[in-house]
Parts: C-alpha cells; sequence; structure tokens
C-alpha cells in the first residue's frame, strides 16, 4: 500500500540533515535547484538530475480530441509538455 508523498516541509528537513546544515539553507538550496530546473525547462532545454533523471519540455502538434460528454470532436492547437525519463539506476535500486 503506498504512502503519503513527501512534503516539501519533509524534504527540506531530510536535506538538511544529510547536508549537515540548518532547515534555512537546505531551503533555499531547494527554491535555487527548483528555479533554475523551472527556468531551464520552460526556456525549451533539459536537465538532467544524476541518479534520478531527465526533465525536459516536448512539443505535442496539433490535433483534433473528442469532448467525451458530447461526444463533439474539436480542434485542440499545438502546445507544450513537461515530460520526465526516469534513470536506469533509480528503476534498478526501486526494483532491488
Amino acid at each position: 500500500m503506498a504512502t503519503k508523498p513527501m512534503t516539501k516541509t519533509q524534504l527540506v528537513a531530510a536535506i538538511a540533515e544529510a547536508m549537515d546544515a540548518d532547515k534555512k539553507t537546505a531551503g533555499a538550496a531547494l527554491d535555487a535547484v527548483t528555479g533554475v530546473i523551472t527556468s531551464e525547462v520552460a526556456g525549451g532545454g533539459a536537465v538532467t538530475l544524476p541518479g534520478i533523471g531527465k526533465i525536459y519540455c516536448r512539443e505535442r502538434p496539433a490535433r483534433q480530441v473528442r469532448n467525451p460528454a458530447t461526444g463533439a470532436m474539436i480542434d485542440k492547437e499545438a502546445d507544450k509538455v513537461v515530460k520526465v525519463t526516469i534513470a536506469k539506476a533509480l528503476k534498478d535500486s526501486v526494483n532491488a
């Protein structure tokens, strides 16, 4: 059975403990990493987190989709979607 996901507060506390630093420093580090990843992916780039995976933005072409309520076909414009490819090392550690 799955447990609840780790919250930001719990993550900051775990990072602080691993870094042997205070929570304020760990929180600032997490916010900085999040900001760098967000700006890079929003600009069309990709970020590889060693041992975790690759975060990138992919463009989807314009297409027709079906409205499930009415069954009518609707033209959907091209858009972008964020993708994450998980690293083999993480997959192996989960399945070990």
